[in-house]
């Protein structure tokens, strides 16, 4: 008998006639089975539960980056009031500072998207020590917001917006190039290869490390300088990881790395 479309069984009693559904026939066997039908059954009803687990574990992964990314663009358009409330000459920093800030909030916006669009991996690197060293190449350098802040000459102020404003503008073109393929962990989904990442294997972290040392130049001390340096070795290391994982998955990539440059062609 058809019901909503799907063939559901009679279920026989002395007493009364019902129907089962779906979920009634997961793992039961019918009389008038074959045996290799009846393994298929048991296979198939194995294997769903571990699959739902996956999707909710895969979606509840998502959201505190997701909350991170959004609050961070909050952030930086709360600061674009003053471009807009206070008069003043429209100069060359004014340029650039506002071209900082949007192209800040672009990346971020687009760093949304990505967590909420990206398919799920198809394989992830085991262990505790790749996620702790992802987050920590991720967000250490969120606490130079704990030091005080220099007040720079005109010259460097500039440098260091201009470097914040090519850091993010680069982070865009990589992170639009990654697409679906976006993450913080040390997971595959695709090979990309093409666009920013012919000339090097990871030019979304340059963007960033470009982007970071502008904002350093603001809080430049021994401690920021310190953790500057920390932030960096967790990032080589999850370069490593990320590399690892992606020559496990796809034997291309061996000849991908002996061919393209981890972050500057023809050094490094």
């Amino acid at each position: 008998m058809l019901l909503n479309g799907a063939a559901v069984p009679w279920q026989l009693s002395t007493s009364k006639v019902g129907i089962l559904t779906n979920e009634q026939m997961d793992g039961m066997d019918h009389p008038g089975d074959p045996d290799w039908f009846r393994g298929f059954r048991k296979v198939a009803t194995s294997a769903r539960q571990p699959t739902l687990s996956c999707h909710m574990y895969d979606l509840l992964m998502r959201l505190p980056l997701l909350g991170w990314v959004l609050l961070s663009a909050m952030a930086q358009a709360k600061g674009l009031f003053p471009f807009f409330i206070m008069g003043g000459p429209i100069d060359l920093a004014y340029v650039v500072h506002l071209g900082m800030r949007v192209s800040t909030i672009g990346f971020l916006l687009l760093a949304a998207v990505a967590v909420i669009l990206r398919s799920r991996p198809s394989s992830k690197a085991g262990g505790l020590e790749p996620r702790i060293t992802a987050l920590a190449g991720a967000f250490t350098m969120n606490a130079i917001a704990l030091f005080p802040r220099h007040e720079l000459s005109l010259s460097l102020e500039m440098v260091s917006i201009l470097l914040v404003l090519i850091g993010s503008v680069g982070a865009i073109v990589a992170l639009s190039q990654l697409g679906r393929s976006f993450s913080v962990m040390p997971e595959t989904r695709r090979l990309v290869t093409s666009g920013p990442y012919r000339l090097v294997r990871h030019p979304l972290y340059l963007a960033e490390e470009i982007a970071i040392f502008g904002l350093f130049m603001q809080f430049a001390s021994v401690w920021t300088a310190l953790l500057l340096a920390v932030q960096i070795v967790f990032q080589l290391r999850r370069m490593h990881n990320e590399e690892l994982v992606l020559t496990a998955s796809f034997p291309e990539y061996v000849g991908y790395r002996q061919t393209t440059a981890r972050l500057l062609p023809g050094i490094y």
